[in-house]
């Protein structure tokens, strides 16, 4: 284990497991870099030919831990979510998320750039930026929206509804359902399907079906923009304060 992330290969099946259970899985910046490393070194591997994502026990991740965030060094050009973004965005071989419980903020939004995403039935998805002061960020402002419709999409982002398994499937922003015990075994019977099939043919399929990176890039580009706009603002400040003294904020 390395800064909550472990990394295991085995079958030609790469395992990223975000390992901070006590913390549900709120992502750091030394989290985002690790996992950054992790789709950086598969992706330029030939050892492994899928990748699955998921989380420790109970939580996929429960997001952003925004005391980080609200200390993290913004200056840097390119800091390790950022990395991260890049790197499953752009990942060339396939990259599988298995959702194993909540999946909140990041937790969501990172499911538009995997290509096949699974979820337990406890699973639930919630984005709730704009609640903590913030804006959508991987390029959500565009994606979810191409992925469940606009009305679903401001009714996530806006409203900050809070989808369950069965409406996440319904919506198409998981392929299947899987009962708890089983979401892991039956995303590994997959991945290894995957990881015997053609790799070029694999490779050359995701291009053509994700022919948009450019678009990509720039919406998340401009998200980023915002998103520290936000970090730096009173309502952020404002929104980590409330949380910390366990009350409800004031942006009046």
């Amino acid at each position: 284990m390395t800064d909550h992330i472990t990394v295991h290969t085995e079958d030609r099946v790469t395992t990223v497991t975000i390992t901070r259970p006590e913390k549900r899985n709120a992502i750091t910046q030394a989290m985002y870099g690790k996992m950054a490393d992790a789709l950086e070194e598969y992706a330029a591997q030939d050892e492994a030919r899928a990748l699955i994502l998921t989380g420790a026990e109970d939580y996929f991740t429960a997001g952003n831990d925004l005391k980080d965030f609200s200390m993290s060094d913004r200056a840097k050009d390119v800091p390790p979510v950022g990395r991260f973004l890049n790197a499953i965005s752009t990942c060339p071989k396939p990259v599988i998320a298995a959702v194993n419980g909540p999946a909140i903020g990041i937790g969501l939004t990172m499911l538009l750039h995997c290509d096949l995403a699974y979820a337990a039935q406890s699973a639930t998805f919630d984005a709730p930026f704009v609640k903590l002061g913030l804006v959508p960020e991987a390029a959500s402002s565009m994606l979810l929206s191409a992925s469940v419709g606009m009305a679903v999409a401001n009714d996530i982002l806006l409203a900050g509804r809070k989808l369950s398994a069965q409406e996440a499937h319904d919506y198409g922003l998981v392929s299947r359902v899987f009962a708890d015990d089983d979401l892991i075994t039956e995303t590994r019977k997959i991945a290894l399907h995957i990881a015997a099939s053609a790799p070029v043919a694999l490779q050359r399929s995701k291009e053509l079906i994700r022919n948009q990176r450019d678009q990509v890039a720039a919406q998340m580009a401009a998200e980023g923009k915002v998103f520290v706009e936000q970090l730096r603002s009173p309502e952020f400040a404002e929104t980590v304060a409330a949380i910390m003294q366990k009350r409800t904020p004031n942006y009046s």
